[in-house]
Parts: structure tokens; sequence; C-alpha cells
């Protein structure tokens, strides 16, 4: 079985083709939020390997989520998912204990690069 993912990302298109790319390449898929309360509450009950997490979404945004599951686990695997326009933004959640992040529009081979790199970190 592979390493169970937490998808967080208020568009519902990216959440499935990420959860039918990350199966595809025999990840489990633990769940998915649309939001970043939903995603922490998500994070709690069902502890993943991993959380794709995005970086813009309204309410509970990316950082304060971010910082909310390191609270919870300060252990836990971030990667963030981030346009491209967002980039000066990557320092600063590297900084706050994301494990790495990935440019949206994604290409296939770094979303699946990205989380075997993150998930050999340790």
């Amino acid at each position: 079985m592979g390493h169970k993912i937490l998808i967080i990302d208020d568009e519902p298109s990216i959440r499935l083709i990420l959860n039918d790319l990350l199966v595809y390449h025999n990840f489990e898929i633990a769940g998915s939020a649309s939001n970043g309360r939903e995603g922490i509450e998500k994070y709690k009950e069902l502890n993943p390997d991993i959380v794709i997490l995005d970086v813009m979404m309204p309410g509970v945004n990316g950082l304060q989520t971010l910082k909310t599951i390191l609270s919870i686990n300060p252990k836990a695997k971030v990667i963030m998912l981030t346009a491209l326009g967002q980039i000066q933004q990557v320092k600063q959640f590297i900084q706050a204990g994301a494990r790495d992040y990935i440019v949206k529009p994604f290409d296939i081979e770094r979303v699946v690069d990205g989380i075997q790199k993150v998930i050999q970190s340790d």
C-alpha cells in the first residue's frame, strides 16, 4: 500500500486531477478538503503521511493551515501547491516548515518526484 496523502485545495478540478494522478502512481488518497479549516480537521482525523496544500484559499489560507498542521504534528510532511505568480511566497512557506513546493500548472512527474523526495527525507 502506498503512502497516505491528504489533498487540500479549494479548486475541485485540482483535487480531482491530483487524486487521479496519485492513485495512478500507487499512492493512497487519505482524503481531500476544499479549505484550510476542513483540511485541518481532516488532518487530525486521518493522520496522513503527506499533505499537498494549496497556498491561496478563502478563509484559512495555506500559511495558516501549514502552521496549524505543524503545531499538531511538528514532523508533518507538507508540500505546498502554488501558482506561478506566488513563487516569492514559497520562501515563507519553507521557512515555516513546508518540505517542498509544486508550481501550478504542475507537471505530473514533478508532483511524483516531489512526493518521493519528501518521503525519503527522513
